[in-house]
């Protein structure tokens, strides 16, 4: 099986390089983030404080997640019903840092995330893949940005969107998320020891697809 391990902080481009890689490749690519945000997407409309941990366990009985693809499009179903359309909201994504660090819902996540790679050729782009989900992936890259360039990504993100935002506070919210990520206790953000570093604030996508193809090729063989 290929598996593609791609990490980084928030906006450094994870999802948008995984996605690309997927289709050149034509292997399924999991967007592990847009889990931990349909989580916190499924605990913000029910009214949840999610810096209640016992509150969010309680109401994660009643929550099932599942994974579907459309195409190449993976879809995020909560209960049945698809929130992918509401994950890039700038209150979901703050909340996706504080679900991420409760233990047992990233036990349930992984679960989901190690048994798609059982069964399929992947790429996975998160913040633990590497490092604890998929350790043994034979290809890893850690992808990252200045705050300024990732937050300039998710102003255009959400213009694109219809959403209004302001630029320097997504660049706050950025940097209190890397914060957050490299702190929490459980599987903290950092870059695996045998992953390859690309920092693309200066790099196009075409450029960050080549040298990961590259890598990919090396190990996996000139015919993939």
């Amino acid at each position: 099986m290929i598996q593609i391990a791609i990490d980084g902080p928030a906006g450094s481009g994870k999802s948008t390089t995984a996605k690309g890689i997927s289709k050149i490749l034509n292997i399924n690519y999991m967007d592990t983030g847009a889990m931990y945000r349909a989580m916190a997407y499924a605990m913000l409309t029910r009214g949840v404080d999610l810096s209640q941990e016992r509150d969010v366990m309680s109401e994660m009985k009643d929550i099932s997640l599942r994974v579907e693809y459309l195409g190449s499009e993976q879809h995020i179903l909560i209960n049945g019903e698809d929130v992918t359309s509401h994950l890039r909201l700038p209150e979901v994504s703050k909340g996706a840092s504080a679900v991420a660090k409760i233990a047992k819902i990233r036990e349930y996540l992984v679960d989901i995330q190690r048994k798609t790679a059982e069964k399929y050729d992947i790429v996975m782009d998160g913040r633990d893949i590497g490092t604890c989900v998929l350790k043994d992936a034979p290809v890893k890259f850690y992808l990252t940005a200045s705050i300024r360039k990732r937050a300039q990504r998710r102003y255009n993100q959400l213009k694109q969107a219809g959403i209004d935002s302001d630029l320097k506070q997504l660049e706050d919210e950025i940097a209190l998320r890397d914060k957050n990520d490299k702190q929490r206790e459980v599987s903290p953000l950092r870059m695996a020891d045998d992953a390859i570093l690309i920092d693309n604030s200066e790099l196009t996508e075409k450029q960050v697809n080549d040298i990961i193809l590259s890598r990919v090729r090396e190990v996996y063989g000139a015919d993939v």
